[in-house]
């Protein structure tokens, strides 16, 4: 069962350093692992950055690449969770036409099943917004791409933990 892989969601909190993420990311290369999704973020403490990479590997992997993580010096602490131990989400963003938001009750109700929130419409486009599930983005960007979708982003994925991480004391302590 150690050999079975599965995603995992690894939160790095760092110091914010140039050079850093080329030094992680050389971390999966060597191991020829590819990073689903990654994100950047501030943190809960001040001066400290939050990363979250998206991998699918072994446990015994993780845990060598968390160790690894963990030696570069401007790593406060790394961490590994699996899709059970968080809650995550995905956002994205799509530009269409605007005359199909006036001109097509599919559009509208396809808007309206996904709990998509149009952001911005103009003369030429609208823009509609998405957080959810990988499998919900996924989902409504099949069901818009055949009105012609003029420009599609999505994020990588964000999560928090379930359980409380005991990390607030050491940052707090790091902050100090």
């Amino acid at each position: 069962m150690e050999n079975k892989k599965q995603l995992y969601t690894v939160s790095i909190y760092t110091e914010n350093n140039v050079g850093l993420l080329n030094r992680i990311s050389a971390i999966f290369q060597r191991r020829k692992i590819n990073i689903e999704s990654i994100n950047s973020s501030v943190s809960e403490i001040d001066g400290v950055s939050r990363w979250s990479i998206i991998v699918e590997v072994s446990k015994e992997q993780i845990r060598k690449i968390i160790g690894q993580i963990e030696k570069q010096v401007e790593v406060i602490r790394a961490f590994y969770h699996t899709d059970e131990e968080t809650i995550y989400q995905e956002s994205c963003l799509f530009k269409i036409k605007s005359d199909l938001l006036f001109e097509d009750l599919q559009i509208q109700n396809i808007i309206k099943k996904s709990h998509a929130r149009i952001v911005m419409v103009n003369q030429e486009f609208f823009v509609l917004e998405k957080s959810g599930r990988k499998s919900e983005v996924e989902l409504l960007y099949h069901e818009l791409k055949p009105f012609g979708i003029m420009q599609f982003v999505r994020s990588g994925r964000i999560a928090v933990t379930k359980d409380q991480l005991k990390i607030s004391t050491l940052l707090e302590a790091f902050n100090a």
